[in-house]
């Protein structure tokens, strides 16, 4: 029956593996283990034997590129007839549908497109800027600015020893890609994909009461010193903005090697749009501050609305949102409307990435024209490396 345990694995947990190994979605050393154990088990290795023909018949042999959402949708499947003993939060879904995704298509490319170059682009001072990597060195950047939420939660930094003092993304960056091969290699997709689960198993266990703890992003001040705001995010949004930055990378990633790439479910691109128009208000105030935006018009009889701009997304996962102009603490509303920007929903992701230029996303303007590009340099001005 080949019951012996393999590697710390008894039989009814390789057992259950089976599904994932057909798939290829388990680890290096699940695979190894449930490799070994079709060896001594009969009816293991049959019933793999069954597996690996049906995924067969979802993918036809002569294509080599799997459908890099099939194993979402089989995990989907799997959950809505069984719901998980230890439930994700929603908010963190987003984090855990992007990461697989990406990982799909990392099991798809060759050792050599590893070294495929990549541009990074973002927005700086008003200014597109780039850095050049690789698709190693993109995993790499993911795996050490995901390491802030894993050090708020009390997991082990993947950066060790060389980690800045300064829990800045972009710091944390370069410090990884000197202390790593450079440049990096296929290697960094374990380290990177074991801490993806491992975030994903936390918040889990933690609950959705875990959603307000704080995860720091660094400091910043007027000018884009250290000696300002300290810079936090609630654990709910960090885990949908570090799914916002998987699947913008993961787009870059698949148009180096050339690869097909969908953007996110209508579910949780709208969490990813909601929570990029919920930072706008603050991120205006900050351009304000720093002489990059018009000064406030905010009304000075008590009780008065300020300004507000409507911004409109459109398609799937869009909605509806009035940002205060005046006063990040302010809300919004029709009365107070004075600008009106349309827009399509991946497009406004794309904006806020700094993927495409304020003076070319909107295809819809409506009133104030230096409110509506206050607004549109704000989202630009969301991105970073």
């Amino acid at each position: 029956m080949g019951a012996r345990d393999v590697d710390g694995f008894d039989h009814h947990v390789l057992k259950s593996l089976l599904g994932a190994w057909a798939l290829a979605a388990c680890s290096a050393q699940e695979s190894a283990a449930v490799e070994e154990h079709l060896g001594t088990c009969g009816p293991c290795a049959d019933e793999a034997l069954r597996l690996r023909e049906a995924v067969g018949l979802l993918h036809p042999e002569e294509s080599l590129d799997l459908d890099p959402g099939l194993r979402t949708r089989v995990l989907e499947s799997c959950l809505g007839r069984r719901p998980p003993r230890i439930p994700l939060p929603e908010w963190a879904a987003p984090y855990d549908a992007e990461t697989a995704r990406l990982d799909a298509l990392l099991q798809d490319i060759g050792d050599a497109e590893w070294h495929a170059p990549v541009r990074l682009r973002w927005f700086e001072n008003d200014e597109p800027v780039s850095r050049k990597t690789t698709v190693a060195g993109v995993i790499a950047h993911l795996l050490a600015v995901d390491g802030l939420v894993g050090t708020a939660l009390g997991l082990q930094d993947p950066l060790g020893a060389e980690a800045p003092p300064v829990p800045d993304p972009t710091r944390r960056t370069e410090a990884f890609w000197r202390a790593s091969h450079f440049p990096p290699t296929r290697a960094v997709r374990g380290p990177w994909r074991d801490q993806t689960h491992e975030l994903i198993r936390t918040v889990s266990f933690a609950g959705g009461g875990s959603g307000r703890l704080a995860v720091g992003y660094g400091t910043v001040d007027d000018a884009g010193g250290e000696d300002g705001q300290r810079v936090e995010l609630p654990l709910r949004d960090s885990m949908v903005e570090r799914a916002f930055e998987c699947w913008i990378h993961a787009e870059d990633i698949a148009e180096a090697v050339d690869y097909p790439y969908e953007p996110p479910s209508p579910r949780h691109l709208h969490h990813m749009i909601d929570l990029a128009a919920r930072m706008l208000p603050t991120t205006l105030a900050e351009r304000r501050r720093s002489g990059r935006a018009a000064p406030s018009r905010e009304l000075v009889a008590a009780g008065a609305p300020g300004r507000s701009l409507r911004l409109e997304v459109e398609g799937v996962g869009g909605g509806e949102w009035f940002i205060p102009l005046d006063s990040p603490g302010a809300s919004g509303s029709a009365e107070s409307e004075v600008a009106h920007i349309a827009l399509d929903g991946v497009e406004f992701c794309r904006l806020a990435a700094g993927h495409v230029a304020p003076e070319e996303a909107a295809a819809g303007q409506l009133g104030d024209r230096e409110a509506i590009r206050d607004v549109l340099f704000a989202a630009a001005s969301l991105s970073r490396l």
